[in-house]
């Protein structure tokens, strides 16, 4: 029997990563090197394979449904990037993990993910994607949980999250199945109407909520305190962005009929600018290296959806385009993270400082990194987020704003980070700091290295691997690689970068540190009051959801306390009492029991009489 060749990017980490679940734990360096080995075979094959058709059927467990697989442009490109940072993730983690517990379950979940995110993009059976999804469920629980006991509680809230998106995404998929008569994919393109607008947001959620955007993110930040460092970089950072964009697209692109006209455009487009703003706003203010990139990696997930919910060919190739260019970026910020905690052992900014100096190339990374995803040219993320803002324009002057403005804040929490960990004096416990090791920079310096080629040579992604997802019919003929043609658009955004810059000076004079430099913004009036109820998780879905619960459970016990006490002492009571009543009455008398008997007699006729 020959195995398909779409199944290998499947097999192959899937049955690598049980293999590691069973190596004995005194094998050192084996882990390490088989997943580095599985990994690099992983992205050959995905090289392979891109720029090929190929559709792999098979009937699966004989209900009717196959087991069907497609590769073409849009999945190839996915798992292609996919593989490329497993690679990296691998060859960073294969230093920075070293010594720390739970290593077998790290590398074994890394590679299992790998299979699941390949399976759920090579998908083209809504049950196999569904397969696939919930099977990284597991391996988020797992990736999170093994980062130490704090961390458990954090995986099993975002276990839950997630879970109940998913439950959402299910229903989304049952109704899309009855509406269109099949759960092929590839056969599949639905009008918005009232029943058809039902499915796609309930799909919607499960795309949404895989991306990390709001209200579905809390677990982001708690995660990138409590788990393994690559985790971050590895699955919030890039593989979640890449799968749940991904399928954002198909269902706005080929599953349902979305047009500009659509109600279902603005409120994606709303979700986009919500999310972009409250999450940045989160980002400003935040001490923790990691903690503040977290935030990000939730706030720019606000421009993919954005630009995808626009529904014009600007935003949607500036949504995707800014989809591979996150991935990057914000894998590259988490892993520059990394190894400021491996060598100065925190990730707390006001223990940091001075930095740039005893790591000059993780400073220089870092630099190009913060600038692509603050949009300064010429690197990729300038590009993307001018796409998505002439999409947003085209739209509605107030989703260019709400986009601007969190350019203004994203460019504004990255001087103050970048100045609070690398510039300034260098803290006294940093004096023996030395360079990252050259497997941890190599993977920084690609990424860096990819963040300036998809800038200054736009035309290669945006063409060779963005435009044709769309098509010919959907361009219109628009070439949108290039220099942007909106002057009006590069004119504001230099304005909202120097604004920034200048907001930054006047931040740190008047805080008198980088680390407070948006204090004035933290306890602005109305804001501070904002931030205070923030920080304390009061506008947190989950923890709103635990104290519904919560009350719902304190009713509930008093309703069964109380049930039990009318049962249990109330049945005693009135059973006490008509027994002594009774006994009371049973006198020995003759006359009472006579009168009792007249009584009864009395009644029986009364009855028999009505009753007939």
């Amino acid at each position: 029997m020959t195995i398909n060749i779409l199944l290998l990017p499947i097999l192959i980490p899937f049955i690598a990563g049980l293999f590691i679940f069973i190596l004995p734990k005194n094998l050192r360096g084996v882990k390490e090197f088989v997943t580095l080995l599985i990994t690099l075979a992983n992205l050959l094959l995905t090289i392979f394979l891109f720029n090929k058709n190929i559709v792999f059927s098979l009937p699966w467990l004989g209900t009717g449904f196959d087991f069907s697989l497609r590769l073409y442009h849009f999945s190839a490109f996915i798992i292609l990037a996919v593989a490329g940072f497993a690679f990296l993730v691998s060859l960073y983690s294969s230093v920075f993990m070293l010594g720390r517990e739970g290593l077998k379950q790290f590398y074994a979940y890394l590679l299992i993910t790998v299979a699941f995110v390949n399976g759920a993009v090579l998908a083209d059976n809504l049950i196999i994607l569904l397969f696939f999804w919930e099977g990284l469920l597991l391996t988020l629980f797992g990736m999170i949980a093994i980062g130490g006991k704090a961390s458990f509680k954090t995986a099993t809230k975002a276990f839950i999250i997630m879970g109940v998106c998913d439950l959402c995404m299910m229903f989304g998929i049952i109704l899309t199945g009855v509406i269109a008569g099949t759960l092929t994919m590839s056969k599949i393109n639905l009008p918005l109407n009232t029943l058809g607008s039902i499915a796609f947001i309930f799909l919607m959620i499960g795309a949404i909520s895989k991306a990390g955007s709001m209200p579905f993110h809390s677990w982001i930040p708690d995660a990138a305190n409590d788990a393994p460092l690559p985790f971050m970089a590895f699955l919030p950072a890039s593989l979640e962005k890449l799968l749940g964009i991904y399928l954002l697209a198909r269902i706005s692109l080929d599953l349902f009929q979305l047009n500009a006209s659509s109600w279902v455009s603005t409120l994606l487009m709303t979700i986009g600018a919500i999310t972009i703003l409250l999450a940045v706003m989160m980002a400003l203010i935040q001490k923790d290296y990691k903690r503040l990139l977290s935030y990000h990696a939730i706030s720019q997930v606000g421009y993919m959806i954005l630009g995808i919910g626009t529904a014009v060919p600007a935003g949607i190739i500036g949504g995707l385009f800014h989809m591979i260019n996150h991935a990057m970026y914000k894998s590259g910020l988490f892993l520059t993270g990394g190894s400021v905690e491996k060598q100065a052992g925190t990730t707390i900014l006001d223990k940091l400082g001075g930095l740039g100096k005893k790591m000059p190339l993780t400073f220089i990374c870092f630099l190009i990194t913060a600038a692509s995803i603050s949009g300064v040219p010429p690197f990729n993320g300038f590009f993307s987020k001018e796409l998505i803002y002439d999409g947003a324009l085209e739209r509605g002057w107030i989703f260019y704003i709400a986009a601007a403005l969190g350019s203004f804040l994203t460019a504004a929490s990255f001087l103050k980070l970048g100045h609070s960990a690398y510039l300034g004096k260098l803290n006294e416990n940093n004096k023996n700091v030395k360079e990252a090791p050259l497997r941890m920079l190599v993977p920084m310096i690609v990424i860096a290295s990819f963040c300036i080629f998809f800038g200054v040579c736009n035309w290669f992604p945006i063409n060779k691997l963005i435009a044709p997802i769309l098509g010919v019919e959907r361009l219109e003929g628009h070439s949108f690689a290039g220099m942007p043609t909106n002057i009006m658009i590069v004119v504001v955004t230099f304005v909202v970068l120097i604004a920034a810059f200048l907001n930054h000076i006047f931040g740190v004079k008047a805080g008198g540190s980088a680390l407070k430099a948006a204090d004035h913004i933290h306890y602005a009036p109305v804001l501070s009051i904002f931030y205070n109820r923030a920080e304390k998780r009061f506008f947190d879905p989950y923890d709103i959801g635990l104290k519904i619960t919560g009350s719902f459970s304190k009713v509930a016990f008093w309703i069964d306390r109380l049930f039990d006490a009318l049962v249990d002492n109330l049945t005693v009571f009135v059973s006490n009492t008509l027994s002594k009543e009774i006994r009371r009455q049973h006198n020995g008398n003759y006359s009472v029991y006579l009168v009792w008997s007249m009584v009864g007699m009395f009644l029986v006729i009364i009855f028999l009489m009505y009753s007939g």
